[in-house]
């Protein structure tokens, strides 16, 4: 008869490692928020507000793969500790600038790139390592948690950050996220569990390496599909901050009110994680994943008719119920399935599809909104939504999937 494994809870190791991740999105939520505020506040264009987005999410299109084979042989907590240390300095020195009357719109992108560079190194050894602080029955669990860390961080960042902005001064949030990146540090330091296994040592061939980790994505056509499928809804969930703000702001709402919208997303995520891991054992997964495509593609459109920020907000909750019960169904089937040793490398390369459709969003969503406005734009973005849902239906290997 099999051990019955203790609760989430009583895992020390998963609680810091779940914990300095909260402290961490929290500041970043709360920052990120307010980075188009104060572009549009420089620039006035929201093209511009656009651009920034794009350089934090352009990195995973350069370094993942890569990074993949690297984090397969580096010591994932080490890297983890050394990105958040270096996050926390390139965001320290917007507020630094600002005390000196120097920022620049130009110091904004390079803060944007270098953050996002940090990002992909720490969230592909933060993947790899999660199966490692878990045991394996316990990562849909463990995956739900995260979410809900994450959209609980967004209920609460985005007015932290608004308010902040507004009340504090524009340097307030960023110099909150950096003292929420040392927190993150300082938890990850505290971890005991080793985050990988050992592991035989062997010249060092990167384009070998990052080769079979490509190799084994593409002999799966299930976990291809899915990573081409993220990364269509990434496209989506990237350019929905500035097509919500800009919104917003054309019903009438403040800074502050926007933070308000960006909280019923962490609701609606808070909620939509609560359940993910219970839907995810009571239906396939094929039907979860077409589902939830079908549901986000038939509400998006919603946001072009809302009369006013409140029910645009309530609209957005719902999207964003839907975002972590797919995270919930899709990461915990990936990762089960993919060998230790083989982590860092397929769940970079799943990442670069995944991510990499971010910079267009972002970037897509400013041109949009500048040169068509915010309908135009909304029906355009629904368009993409609803050719992904139809290539979802019809893919066999999404609707047979195996139970694991």
């Amino acid at each position: 008869m099999a051990t019955a494994l203790p609760p989430l809870w009583r895992n020390r190791d998963y609680m810091l490692l779940w914990g300095g991740q909260l402290a961490s999105t929290l500041g970043t939520t709360a920052s990120q928020v307010v980075v188009p505020l104060l572009v549009l506040a420089i620039t006035n264009s929201p093209e511009a507000a656009g651009v920034a987005g794009a350089l934090r999410s352009l990195p995973y299109l350069v370094f993942s793969l890569p990074v993949g084979a690297l984090i397969d042989r580096w010591d994932r907590k080490k890297v983890m500790v050394r990105c958040d240390a270096g996050r926390a300095v390139a965001v320290a020195t917007i507020p630094l600038a600002m005390a000196f009357d120097a920022l620049t719109l130009w110091q904004i992108y390079a803060v944007s790139l270098v953050e996002g560079s940090l990002f992909v190194f720490f969230n592909i050894a933060e993947v790899a390592a999660l199966p490692r602080v878990v045991a394996r029955p316990q990562l849909p669990q463990a995956a739900a948690q995260n979410e809900a860390g994450f959209f609980s961080a967004n209920i609460v960042g985005p007015p932290i950050g608004t308010v902040l902005f507004q009340a504090a001064g524009h340097a307030a949030p960023f110099a909150a996220n950096a003292i929420t990146y040392l927190v993150s540090l300082v938890s990850l330091l505290r971890i005991e569990t080793p985050f990988h296994t050992e592991r035989a040592h062997k010249a060092l061939d990167l384009r070998a390496e990052v080769m079979e980790g490509l190799r084994w994505m593409w002999a799966n056509p299930l976990i291809r599909f899915m990573a081409i499928l993220t990364g269509g809804v990434n496209f989506i969930n990237a350019a929905t901050p500035l097509v919500l703000i800009v919104l917003s702001k054309r019903l009438g709402a403040d800074d502050a009110a926007i933070g308000t919208v960006f909280s019923a997303i962490g609701v609606g995520g808070v909620l939509g994680s609560l359940v993910g891991g219970r839907l995810a054992r009571r239906f396939t997964f094929g039907q979860m994943i077409v589902a939830l495509i079908w549901l986000e593609a038939i509400l998006f459109p919603l946001y072009a008719a809302m009369p006013s920020f409140l029910l645009l907000a309530l609209v957005a909750g719902a999207i964003y119920f839907l975002g972590p019960v797919y995270n919930v169904v899709q990461f915990s089937y990936r990762v089960a399935l993919i060998p230790d040793h083989l982590q860092g490398r397929v769940n970079s390369v799943f990442r670069l599809l995944a991510f990499g459709f971010m910079p267009a969003g972002a970037a897509v969503s400013g041109i949009l909104l500048e040169r068509l406005g915010a309908v135009p734009a909304v029906l355009l973005l629904s368009a993409w939504l609803a050719a992904f849902a139809l290539a979802t239906t019809f893919n066999r290997h999404v609707r047979e999937a195996a139970p694991l």
